[in-house]
């Protein structure tokens, strides 16, 4: 939700996807929710969950966005916080979802906290692009997307410490064994 002082500004269409076109070096999610209800993927999560297989050219126009930004010189990374057993949703995004996403070049990381333990990480899911613009990603505890909110002069070092804290406690998707 909107940092304190910080009159909310509300991303959509092509307002959004612009951020994904024009960042300059890098991209970094940070995911901390189990589950998200996302209108464009009910079909094939429900597919997932029926035991079909992956649809031919699943999540493509993603991957191409990964691959050209790669081949530009900018990076793409995630870290995902994940509890152990998976979510019926994590267990869709580690089998149709992250392969595809790390064979176009994305750096995707796994941050397991099962044990229980407190990194210091914050319960909200943002992007951050070249290290100085951030945009929270806000849910409803259902994983209903409720708005993508850029945030207005972010503390940038406590978004970088985030992400350096969220990277330094993870795994490499491929290496992660759930």
């Amino acid at each position: 939700m909107s940092e304190a002082g910080s009159s909310p500004i509300y991303l959509d269409g092509e307002e959004w996807k612009a951020y994904f076109r024009n960042f300059k070096r890098s991209a970094f999610r940070l995911e901390v929710h189990q589950t998200y209800t996302m209108p464009a993927e009910a079909k094939t999560f429900s597919a997932f969950l029926a035991g079909e297989p992956k649809p031919e050219g699943f999540n493509e126009s993603w991957h191409q966005t990964i691959r050209d930004h790669l081949a530009a010189g900018r990076t793409m990374t995630r870290a995902k916080i994940v509890r152990r057993p998976l979510t019926p949703y994590s267990r869709y995004l580690f089998g149709w979802g992250i392969p595809g996403n790390v064979a176009a070049g994305e750096n995707y990381q796994i941050v397991d906290v099962t044990d229980g333990s407190d990194l210091g990480l914050p319960e909200q899911d943002f992007w951050m692009f070249d290290e100085t613009t951030v945009v929270h990603l806000n849910y409803r505890p259902d994983g209903t997307q409720i708005n993508r909110e850029l945030i207005q002069d972010p503390d940038i070092t406590k978004y970088l410490s985030w992400r350096d804290l969220a990277l330094e406690s993870a795994v490499p998707f491929s290496a992660y064994r759930a």
